[in-house]
């Protein structure tokens, strides 16, 4: 398979971010009272149904996670927008905020689960803008029913013109759902030991992006000078 154009769009970064957003979904749903953080759909659902029970709780507990969802889009934009030229890739400082808010995470009590959760769906909200091709192709991290559609999409294409491009595609987008369900399965099998600071095993994979792409972007300076 040919290298990607950029680093971030590489299949290194989608698999850490894959697995990092399954994490952090399984963990504010076995953790942190049943609320997804990447999975905003499901959050609607949930909030339509608090809604028609007059359960104003539930409907907290579901809308501030979408709210907060919108947000970290909103702030992976700005930093888009305002960190041109600067030092550091602007996809770099939208992974070192969002570990940040992860880490914090970690250190919220259990009493405040709701804070937690809106913590947590900032910083998907980021990954999700931030990130949003793999080898030029639309992809999505932190959640997987696109993913899921136009990887099936490319492998009937496959079956039919048995054009090697859709294949690659087809497999590209499997990966990623492999990735996100793996992150899943991690984040379950560390909760008995680590209960609320099992988020931290997100952050440590958001830094290894971050260092991949901060060194393929060293290796290119050089290189071009």
């Amino acid at each position: 398979m040919r290298r990607a154009a950029q680093t971030s769009e590489s299949v290194e970064v989608a698999v850490l971010l894959a697995l990092s957003g399954g994490l952090m979904d399984a963990y504010s749903y076995l953790v942190r009272g049943g609320v997804f953080a990447n999975a905003q759909t499901g959050n609607m659902l949930l909030l339509g149904i608090s809604i028609t029970q007059g359960n104003w709780d539930g409907c907290l507990r579901y809308a501030t996670p979408i709210a907060s969802f919108a947000v970290g889009v909103a702030v992976a934009q700005c930093l888009k927008l305002a960190a041109a030229g600067g030092r550091l890739h602007w996809r770099q400082l939208a992974l070192g905020l969002e570990v940040a808010l992860l880490v914090a995470v970690a250190l919220v009590p259990a009493s405040l689960d709701l804070v937690a959760n809106d913590l947590t769906s900032l910083a998907c909200g980021i990954q999700v803008q931030a990130f949003r091709k793999l080898h030029g192709r639309a992809v999505a991290t932190t959640m997987c029913v696109g993913n899921l559609r136009s990887g099936t999409d490319e492998l009937v294409t496959y079956l039919h013109t048995r054009d090697r491009a859709a294949l690659s595609g087809a497999l590209l987008r499997y990966l990623v759902i492999c990735c996100f369900v793996a992150g899943a399965v991690l984040g379950n099998l560390l909760v008995p030991a680590l209960g609320l600071r099992m988020v931290l095993a997100s952050p440590v994979l958001l830094a290894c992006a971050f260092a991949v792409i901060f060194w393929d972007r060293e290796a290119a300076e050089g290189a071009g000078g």
